[in-house]
């Protein structure tokens, strides 16, 4: 093949200033330390370090996060009271990612808000925001991509793919994930 033939990825660089590169390393090691060796009760504390590197969490102490969640830039996160990030959770916000008011995300979920433009060669970076609604619960090992808005009291069923909207008050479910049945008003 030709060395001179266009390939993916071709030309690309990092779409991050120096600064918020060397910011990112230094949340990996509060991150990989602090944030994940931090006793499991202790959802106040890491919601704290997260608040501490820019994420938007207006109470702390009503905020529930997993010692092993990882949050790529906290600065792009913003938690509202009683919301929940379980264990293994896995918060890749290249764009931002709120979760409102009581919102429940599972183990092993996986929220990505970027992408990549792959009808160019240099393959930019696109990032579109996700977000989780009030009260809102997505179940285990549920993934949810870029520009995804789960509405409230919506549910997501365990290993569902979200590339699309969920309305608000449904069972939501498959691959890829769509309304199912109406959700019945929690008592």
């Amino acid at each position: 093949m030709n060395p001179d033939a266009p390939y993916l990825g071709r030309n690309c660089a990092t779409p991050y200033p120096r600064s918020e590169v060397l910011r990112r390393w230094l949340w990996l090691l509060v991150q990989s330390t602090l944030f994940r060796w931090s006793p499991r009760p202790l959802h106040g504390f890491r919601a704290r370090l997260l608040k501490l590197f820019g994420a938007d969490i207006p109470a702390p102490g009503q905020v529930v996060i997993f010692p092993t969640a990882k949050v790529t830039f906290p600065w792009r996160l913003s938690l509202a009271p009683r919301s929940m990030v379980g264990p293994h959770v896995d918060l890749y916000n290249l764009g931002p990612i709120r979760l409102e008011f009581g919102a429940n995300i599972s183990q092993h979920c996986h929220l990505c808000s970027g992408t990549h433009d792959f009808t160019r060669w240099d393959m930019p970076l696109v990032t579109k925001p996700i977000v989780i609604g009030a009260n809102a619960w997505l179940g285990a090992d549920v993934f949810v991509g870029p520009g995804v808005t789960v509405g409230p009291l919506c549910v997501v069923g365990a290993r569902s793919v979200v590339v699309k909207d969920q309305p608000p008050r449904m069972i939501c479910a498959g691959h890829p994930c769509q309304p199912l049945k109406p959700r019945p008003d929690p008592v």
